[in-house]
Protein backbone atom coordinates (compact mmCIF):
# COMPACT_ATOMS: atom_id res chain seq x y z
CA UNK A 1 0.00 0.00 0.00
CA UNK A 2 2.91 2.29 -1.27
CA UNK A 3 3.73 4.46 -4.24
CA UNK A 4 6.85 2.41 -6.18
CA UNK A 5 9.10 5.19 -4.12
CA UNK A 6 7.80 4.02 -0.80
CA UNK A 7 6.10 7.05 0.10
CA UNK A 8 2.48 5.91 2.02
CA UNK A 9 0.08 9.14 1.85
CA UNK A 10 -3.49 8.36 1.78
CA UNK A 11 -3.18 9.00 -2.03
CA UNK A 12 -0.85 6.67 -2.34
CA UNK A 13 -2.04 3.89 -0.55
CA UNK A 14 -5.54 4.42 -2.54
CA UNK A 15 -4.23 4.29 -6.04
CA UNK A 16 -2.00 1.32 -4.75
CA UNK A 17 -5.28 -0.59 -3.58
CA UNK A 18 -6.90 0.36 -6.75
CA UNK A 19 -4.04 -0.85 -9.17
CA UNK A 20 -4.26 -4.53 -6.70
CA UNK A 21 -8.68 -4.24 -7.22
CA UNK A 22 -8.05 -4.64 -10.77
CA UNK A 23 -6.03 -7.88 -10.97
CA UNK A 24 -8.52 -9.50 -8.27
CA UNK A 25 -11.52 -8.43 -10.23
CA UNK A 26 -9.77 -10.52 -13.11
CA UNK A 27 -10.20 -13.34 -10.99
CA UNK A 28 -14.07 -12.99 -9.78
CA UNK A 29 -14.94 -11.84 -13.40
CA UNK A 30 -13.01 -15.29 -14.12
CA UNK A 31 -15.39 -17.12 -11.98
CA UNK A 32 -13.78 -17.38 -8.74
CA UNK A 33 -14.97 -16.42 -5.36
CA UNK A 34 -12.50 -14.40 -3.54
CA UNK A 35 -11.74 -13.74 0.30
CA UNK A 36 -9.05 -11.18 0.64
CA UNK A 37 -7.11 -11.30 3.69
CA UNK A 38 -4.22 -8.19 4.46
CA UNK A 39 -1.69 -6.87 6.74
CA UNK A 40 -1.63 -3.71 8.22
CA UNK A 41 1.55 -3.67 10.15
CA UNK A 42 2.52 -0.01 8.40
CA UNK A 43 -1.09 1.32 9.46
CA UNK A 44 -0.96 0.13 12.51
CA UNK A 45 2.59 1.68 13.45
CA UNK A 46 1.01 5.27 11.39
CA UNK A 47 -1.74 5.10 14.62
CA UNK A 48 0.67 4.73 16.89
CA UNK A 49 3.15 7.41 16.16
CA UNK A 50 -0.21 9.66 16.14
CA UNK A 51 -0.63 7.84 19.94
CA UNK A 52 2.50 9.06 20.87
CA UNK A 53 2.44 12.73 19.32
CA UNK A 54 -1.53 13.53 20.57
CA UNK A 55 -0.71 11.57 23.81
CA UNK A 56 -1.02 14.58 26.06
CA UNK A 57 -4.65 16.14 24.62
CA UNK A 58 -6.39 12.31 23.35
CA UNK A 59 -6.00 9.74 25.28
CA UNK A 60 -3.67 6.96 23.85
CA UNK A 61 -5.58 3.67 22.67
CA UNK A 62 -4.86 -0.36 22.89
CA UNK A 63 -3.06 -2.07 19.84
CA UNK A 64 -5.98 -4.31 19.52
CA UNK A 65 -7.98 -0.97 18.52
CA UNK A 66 -5.64 0.44 16.43
CA UNK A 67 -5.95 -3.14 14.55
CA UNK A 68 -9.75 -2.78 14.59
CA UNK A 69 -9.00 0.44 12.94
CA UNK A 70 -6.84 -0.41 10.13
CA UNK A 71 -9.19 -3.10 9.30
CA UNK A 72 -11.88 -1.26 8.71
CA UNK A 73 -9.90 1.59 6.60
CA UNK A 74 -8.29 -0.86 4.69
CA UNK A 75 -11.53 -2.91 3.96
CA UNK A 76 -13.02 0.61 3.22
CA UNK A 77 -10.68 1.32 0.68
CA UNK A 78 -10.72 -2.33 -1.32
CA UNK A 79 -14.81 -2.10 -1.54
CA UNK A 80 -14.37 1.28 -2.84
CA UNK A 81 -11.78 0.16 -5.41
CA UNK A 82 -13.08 -3.38 -6.70
CA UNK A 83 -16.63 -2.25 -6.62
CA UNK A 84 -16.10 -0.12 -9.93
CA UNK A 85 -13.52 -2.76 -11.12
CA UNK A 86 -16.21 -5.64 -11.11
CA UNK A 87 -18.98 -2.81 -12.90
CA UNK A 88 -16.11 -2.60 -15.77
CA UNK A 89 -16.27 -5.92 -16.59
CA UNK A 90 -20.34 -6.38 -16.08
CA UNK A 91 -20.16 -7.43 -12.51
CA UNK A 92 -23.13 -5.56 -11.00
CA UNK A 93 -23.19 -8.72 -8.62
CA UNK A 94 -22.03 -10.23 -6.44
CA UNK A 95 -21.35 -7.07 -4.56
CA UNK A 96 -18.22 -7.24 -2.03
CA UNK A 97 -18.14 -7.12 1.92
CA UNK A 98 -15.61 -6.62 4.67
CA UNK A 99 -15.61 -8.60 7.84
CA UNK A 100 -13.16 -7.23 10.85
CA UNK A 101 -12.31 -10.28 12.70
CA UNK A 102 -10.63 -11.40 15.93
CA UNK A 103 -8.40 -13.87 16.70
CA UNK A 104 -8.30 -16.01 19.95
CA UNK A 105 -4.87 -16.78 21.18
CA UNK A 106 -3.81 -18.34 24.68
CA UNK A 107 -3.36 -15.90 27.96
CA UNK A 108 -0.14 -18.13 28.76
CA UNK A 109 1.44 -18.38 25.00
CA UNK A 110 5.02 -18.18 25.10
CA UNK A 111 5.26 -15.50 22.14
CA UNK A 112 3.75 -12.66 25.07
CA UNK A 113 7.21 -13.50 26.53
CA UNK A 114 9.19 -13.09 23.72
CA UNK A 115 8.00 -10.08 21.15
CA UNK A 116 8.65 -10.52 17.77
CA UNK A 117 7.02 -8.90 15.39
CA UNK A 118 8.26 -5.48 14.81
CA UNK A 119 5.86 -2.51 14.39
CA UNK A 120 5.85 1.14 13.67
CA UNK A 121 9.07 3.75 12.81
CA UNK A 122 12.72 3.29 13.42
CA UNK A 123 14.13 5.61 16.56
CA UNK A 124 17.55 7.05 17.24
CA UNK A 125 18.86 4.79 20.77
CA UNK A 126 17.72 7.90 22.84
CA UNK A 127 14.21 8.53 21.49
CA UNK A 128 13.66 4.60 21.90
CA UNK A 129 15.09 4.48 25.54
CA UNK A 130 12.44 6.85 26.39
CA UNK A 131 9.51 4.57 25.59
CA UNK A 132 11.21 1.55 26.76
CA UNK A 133 11.16 3.62 30.39
CA UNK A 134 6.94 3.68 29.61
CA UNK A 135 7.72 -0.15 29.21
CA UNK A 136 7.39 -0.99 25.27
CA UNK A 137 9.88 -3.23 24.00
CA UNK A 138 12.40 -1.96 21.21
CA UNK A 139 15.81 -3.47 19.34
CA UNK A 140 18.20 -2.32 17.68
CA UNK A 141 18.17 -2.70 14.25
CA UNK A 142 21.41 -1.62 12.92
CA UNK A 143 21.77 1.26 10.87
CA UNK A 144 17.83 2.29 10.80
CA UNK A 145 17.69 2.85 13.78
CA UNK A 146 15.28 0.90 17.15
CA UNK A 147 12.34 0.08 16.44
CA UNK A 148 9.39 -1.56 18.48
CA UNK A 149 8.36 -5.27 18.77
CA UNK A 150 5.11 -7.05 20.07
CA UNK A 151 4.00 -10.27 20.65
CA UNK A 152 3.07 -12.58 18.04
CA UNK A 153 0.96 -15.22 19.42
CA UNK A 154 -0.03 -18.78 17.21
CA UNK A 155 -3.78 -18.28 16.65
CA UNK A 156 -6.30 -20.42 18.37
CA UNK A 157 -9.33 -19.75 16.23
CA UNK A 158 -11.05 -16.79 14.29
CA UNK A 159 -13.79 -15.97 16.39
CA UNK A 160 -15.56 -14.33 13.31
CA UNK A 161 -15.42 -17.45 11.11
CA UNK A 162 -19.23 -17.96 11.07
CA UNK A 163 -19.75 -14.65 9.64
CA UNK A 164 -16.83 -15.44 6.84
CA UNK A 165 -18.67 -18.35 5.99
CA UNK A 166 -21.74 -17.04 5.45
CA UNK A 167 -20.29 -14.52 3.40
CA UNK A 168 -18.92 -16.82 1.21
CA UNK A 169 -19.12 -20.91 0.18
CA UNK A 170 -15.97 -22.25 0.45
CA UNK A 171 -14.79 -24.71 -2.19
CA UNK A 172 -15.54 -25.11 -6.37
CA UNK A 173 -15.72 -28.08 -8.58
CA UNK A 174 -13.23 -26.89 -10.46
CA UNK A 175 -10.57 -26.39 -8.05
CA UNK A 176 -7.47 -29.12 -9.13
CA UNK A 177 -4.23 -29.83 -7.04
CA UNK A 178 -1.27 -27.68 -8.61
CA UNK A 179 2.45 -29.15 -7.68
CA UNK A 180 5.25 -26.66 -6.49
CA UNK A 181 6.06 -27.28 -3.09
CA UNK A 182 4.28 -29.24 -0.20
CA UNK A 183 3.94 -27.84 3.35
CA UNK A 184 6.51 -29.79 5.13
CA UNK A 185 9.30 -28.55 2.39
CA UNK A 186 8.05 -24.86 2.97
CA UNK A 187 8.15 -25.74 6.72
CA UNK A 188 11.66 -26.82 6.24
CA UNK A 189 13.14 -23.80 4.69
CA UNK A 190 11.39 -21.89 7.76
CA UNK A 191 13.32 -24.17 9.93
CA UNK A 192 16.55 -23.14 8.22
CA UNK A 193 15.43 -19.06 8.73
CA UNK A 194 14.46 -18.47 5.18
CA UNK A 195 11.28 -16.36 6.11
CA UNK A 196 11.14 -13.43 9.08
CA UNK A 197 9.14 -14.24 12.33
CA UNK A 198 7.91 -10.88 12.26
CA UNK A 199 6.79 -10.53 8.17
CA UNK A 200 6.68 -13.90 5.83
CA UNK A 201 6.88 -16.46 9.11
CA UNK A 202 3.46 -15.69 10.14
CA UNK A 203 2.12 -15.82 6.81
CA UNK A 204 4.00 -19.50 5.51
CA UNK A 205 3.07 -21.20 8.66
CA UNK A 206 -0.75 -20.09 7.98
CA UNK A 207 -0.09 -21.07 4.39
CA UNK A 208 0.95 -24.40 5.38
CA UNK A 209 -1.78 -24.74 7.36
CA UNK A 210 -4.61 -24.15 5.14
CA UNK A 211 -2.66 -26.78 2.74
CA UNK A 212 -2.82 -29.35 5.53
CA UNK A 213 -6.55 -28.79 6.29
CA UNK A 214 -7.36 -30.01 2.45
CA UNK A 215 -6.78 -26.37 0.84
CA UNK A 216 -4.19 -24.64 -1.65
CA UNK A 217 -2.56 -21.92 -0.51
CA UNK A 218 -1.04 -20.06 -3.59
CA UNK A 219 1.78 -17.18 -2.27
CA UNK A 220 2.22 -14.38 -5.30
CA UNK A 221 2.13 -10.82 -6.16
CA UNK A 222 -1.24 -9.71 -6.55
CA UNK A 223 -1.31 -8.62 -9.92
CA UNK A 224 -0.15 -12.37 -10.84
CA UNK A 225 -3.17 -13.78 -8.52
CA UNK A 226 -5.41 -14.47 -12.53
CA UNK A 227 -2.04 -16.70 -13.28
CA UNK A 228 -1.28 -17.97 -10.64
CA UNK A 229 -4.63 -19.94 -9.85
CA UNK A 230 -3.86 -21.19 -13.89
CA UNK A 231 -1.01 -22.70 -12.63
CA UNK A 232 1.28 -20.16 -14.33
CA UNK A 233 2.90 -17.97 -11.61
CA UNK A 234 3.26 -18.01 -7.99
CA UNK A 235 4.21 -20.93 -4.90
CA UNK A 236 1.71 -23.54 -4.69
CA UNK A 237 1.74 -25.11 -1.22
CA UNK A 238 0.10 -28.05 -0.99
CA UNK A 239 -0.23 -31.07 2.01
CA UNK A 240 2.08 -33.25 -0.13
Amino acid sequence: MTSPDGRARPDDQRAAITLAMEAVADVVAAGTQVVLTHGNGPQVGNLLVKNEIAAAVVPPVPLDWCGAQTQGTIGVLIMNALEPALARRGLARPKPAVLVSRTLVHADDPHFGEPTKPIGRYLPANEAAKLIALDQIWHDQGERGWRRMVASPEPVECLDAAAAAVLVEAGTPQARELGAVTAAQLRELAGWGEFGTGSMGPKVEAACRFAERGGRSIITHLSKIGDALAGSAGTVVTAG
